[in-house]
């Protein structure tokens, strides 16, 4: 995909795309891949979890577990970068803050290896105000789910006004 292209041929968002839309960079930057994008509605992120990640270190030695928080997290750039993505030429110089995590539970743990999936939907936006439903899911199981909020910024700290 070339610097200018948004999406490859499959509609998916690669990590070179990711990066122009976020501003996290590794070892905080949680998704490498969005996929099944649909405009203003949903989007699926994808992280390959591995062994080499920071947290495992201490989380816990001997039986690694991705920390629940960091799961959110994973699901919250999934809904930036499909907001921004929506937005797009509008929304390319903004950040997206988290407001609110609600609901979160958590189901069954993210280990090494595992492929997280992390889908995510608009449940409503007004103005620079989202919010969203998300799951995360290893193998077709529910590992963890939350309802959260973001708002839009630009990156001088104001509010990005703009209804995509």
């Amino acid at each position: 995909m070339s610097k200018g292209e948004r999406k490859s041929k499959d509609g998916s968002v690669g990590i070179d795309r990711i990066l122009q839309l976020l501003p996290h960079r590794p070892p905080f930057l949680m998704i490498e891949k969005l996929v099944d994008i649909v405009p203003g509605i949903s989007a699926r992120g994808i992280k390959t979890v591995s062994m080499n990640e920071p947290h495992f270190q201490g989380h816990f030695p001997g039986h690694p577990i991705m920390p629940g928080v960091l799961i959110i997290e994973a699901m919250a750039q999934t809904a930036g970068a499909l907001v921004v993505e929506t937005m797009g030429p509008a929304g390319e110089n903004s950040l997206v803050y988290f407001m609110t995590i609600d609901k979160a539970r958590f189901r069954h743990p993210v280990l090494p290896g595992d492929l997280l999936e992390l889908n995510v939907k608009v449940a409503r936006h007004r103005g620079p105000v989202w919010r969203f439903d998300g799951e995360a899911i290893v193998a077709e199981r529910l590992c963890a789910e939350a309802e959260f909020s973001a708002m839009i910024m630009n990156r001088d700290g104001t509010p990005l006004n703009i209804d995509a």
